[in-house]
């Protein structure tokens, strides 16, 4: 969904070939091996390469369209903040929550050690959002960058399903991240297509 987001915010042609995800387990369907051999998604193709890796996708698609717009220059002192959260959304916050679709999904674990790990690193990361995102629509330097579309995945999923409740800062982020016309235009889409990117939770 992100990526398909920062593309229309970016505002250049596209195109959308869709693969659905099994409905139970979430994994990717045998039709994406035959794009990408690890059968991940997303996968763009620009001018004939393809590149996987939602972060990796964001930064190339910001370079080549949307640089000045979307991200500070590289001589700011705001661009090793944008680094940062654009990395701290897949290698911090997506832990514990792909952990959790684990746990209660396909592998079902009982395991309370592990379930506590879960709800202690999330709670650890939201209040530490919370602090960063207060008085702010975005996280860097109050502009729409990529790190904002980064985040979107995570922190919208949780606010639909409530589970930012305590974080009324992080909350109220997430949520002005999805009332944006780019935002909506983009679920828009989505309703038309089997999503390749996660099944459709978010709606």
């Amino acid at each position: 969904m992100r990526v398909l987001w920062l593309l229309e915010e970016i505002g250049v042609p596209y195109e959308i070939v869709s693969h659905q995800r099994d409905a139970k387990t979430f994994m990717a369907p045998e039709s994406l091996k035959l794009v990408h051999p690890l059968g991940k998604s997303p996968v763009i193709e620009v001018d004939g390469q393809l590149l996987a890796e939602s972060g990796a996708i964001t930064e190339l698609l910001i370079e080549r369209f949307a640089s000045k717009r979307l991200r500070p220059a590289p001589d700011s002192k705001e661009y090793g903040e944008y680094l940062q959260w654009i990395h701290f959304a897949e290698s911090s916050l997506m832990v514990p929550m792909i952990l959790e679709v684990f746990t209660r999904g396909s592998i079902k674990s009982d395991d309370v050690w592990l379930n506590r790990y879960i709800a202690r690193e999330k709670h650890k990361l939201l209040s530490y959002l919370d602090k960063v995102v207060e008085n702010k629509s975005f996280i860097v330097a109050n502009k729409l960058s990529g790190a904002d579309f980064m985040l979107s995945f995570d922190l919208i999923l949780m606010a639909r399903n409530k589970e930012l409740d305590d974080y009324v800062h992080v909350k109220q982020y997430a949520l002005q991240l999805a009332s944006l016309d780019s935002y909506q235009r983009a679920m828009r889409l989505e309703d038309n297509y089997d999503e390749a990117v996660q099944p459709n939770m978010i709606k």
